[in-house]
């Protein structure tokens, strides 16, 4: 079945599959709005993917690891930063916390810059980009928009980046 076919039982049964909040919403929205949620949703939650885990701060361990094996590559300062965080006592914890709003600040601003290239120098004024849903043969059908509304609903925390124990 064609992506402009599936029916609401239809999404409603894959957003579940893929885990969403709220099926409910993402297949209602699709259907009676005609907005294309199921690729918002594919995209956030691929970007997500990139955050890291609040739950496994390993990947301090890495970071600090591979800095100091290749003290000058690129971005090994972050490497060398935690470390030195973490002697003058700063948490796994607080520096996963620092990490993941940061890095979801990224990705808001990302997707807002999909939209709004800001204030361009004239010369440049008719550039335009964006992200779109691509048909079989890659051509462009639908814009993906509004993205970064949806980016704090899809933290895998389900705070929508709220501090650990915050009420929401």
């Amino acid at each position: 079945m064609t992506r402009e076919r599936r029916d609401i039982s239809e999404l409603l049964a894959l957003f579940r599959k893929l885990g969403a909040r709220d099926p409910e919403g993402w297949a209602e929205s699709q259907v009676r709005e005609g907005i294309p949620q199921l690729a918002r949703f594919l995209f956030l939650r691929a970007a997500w993917s990139c955050v890291v885990s609040e739950s496994d701060p390993r990947w301090l361990d890495v970071v600090v690891a591979r800095a100091e094996a290749h003290p000058s590559e690129p971005c090994a300062g972050v490497g060398h930063a935690l470390k030195s965080l973490r002697s003058r006592g700063a948490t796994d914890e607080e520096l996963t916390d620092l990490v993941r709003g940061v890095q979801a600040e990224m990705i808001f601003d990302l997707c807002y810059l999909l939209e709004d290239p800001g204030k361009l120098a004239p010369e440049v004024s008719d550039i335009a980009w964006g992200l779109f849903v691509l048909d079989e043969d890659g051509a462009p059908v639908e814009p993906l928009s509004c993205l970064h509304e949806s980016v704090l609903e899809m933290d895998p925390t389900g705070r929508e980046m709220r501090p650990r124990g915050a009420a929401g």
